[in-house]
C-alpha cells in the first residue's frame, strides 16, 4: 500500500473514531439531561448580564442556533437574516440593546472557537439540515435561501470547535463541477 493511501486510510479511521466519540457524548448528554440547549442556558447564566444604560436595556447572552438566551433564561428572538449573515453559531455571545422606542439591536461580542466542515444539505420533517461528520446539523432557512442552496448540495458549515451543537451556520455552497471533479477531490 502506498504511503499516501495509508495516510488517507488513517485519516478516515480517525474521522470515524471522532464521530463515534461525538455520538457517544451526545447520547450521554441526552440521557443525563445535559442537552446542547441546556449547555447554552448554563453558558448564558455565566456570561450574561442585564443592565440599564439611560433608557436602554442592555442584555448579554448566548446564541442557541436561533435565539439569544439571556442570563435569566429568557429567550430573545434573533432575526434569521442577521444570524445567517453574521454566521452565528451556538455559544456565540451577543449583546442586545433594547432602546426606549422598542428597537432591538444585536451585536456579536464574543464568538466561540469555530471549525469548518463539509456536508450535504438535506430536508427532513420541516427543517433544513446538513449531514456532516456522521451528525445532522440544523441550519437556518435564511441561510439556505441566501446561498440559493438546493437539497443535495455540498456545503461548508461552521460549528463550535468544542462541545456539541445541534445547529450550524452555512459558510458557503460548494460548486457542482460538470467534469466529474467533486469538492472532495480538493481535500488535503
Amino acid at each position: 500500500m502506498a504511503k499516501s493511501s495509508k495516510i488517507a486510510l488513517i485519516k478516515e479511521i480517525l474521522e470515524s473514531a471522532e464521530a463515534s466519540i461525538r455520538s457517544a457524548k451526545q447520547m450521554i448528554a441526552e440521557m443525563s439531561g445535559e442537552s446542547a440547549n441546556s449547555q447554552i442556558a448554563k453558558m448564558a447564566e455565566k456570561v450574561g448580564t442585564h443592565k440599564m444604560v439611560g433608557d436602554a436595556h442592555i442584555i448579554e447572552g448566548s446564541f442557541d442556533g436561533q435565539n439569544m438566551i439571556g442570563p435569566d433564561g429568557r429567550v430573545y428572538s434573533v432575526p434569521a437574516n442577521y444570524a445567517s449573515k453574521s454566521k452565528l453559531i451556538p455559544g456565540d455571545v451577543l449583546k442586545l440593546t433594547i432602546t426606549d422606542d422598542g428597537t432591538f439591536l444585536y451585536k456579536q461580542i464574543g464568538p466561540v472557537e469555530r471549525k469548518k466542515i463539509v456536508g450535504t444539505l438535506t430536508y427532513d420533517e420541516g427543517q433544513y439540515r446538513v449531514i456532516a461528520s456522521a451528525k445532522s446539523y440544523k441550519v437556518l432557512l435564511a441561510s439556505v435561501t441566501y446561498f440559493k442552496a438546493e437539497i443535495g448540495d455540498k456545503v461548508t458549515i461552521i460549528v463550535p470547535e468544542n462541545g456539541d451543537s445541534d445547529w450550524a451556520a452555512i459558510e458557503n455552497v460548494l460548486p457542482r463541477f460538470e467534469d466529474g471533479v467533486s469538492p472532495e477531490d480538493f481535500k488535503i
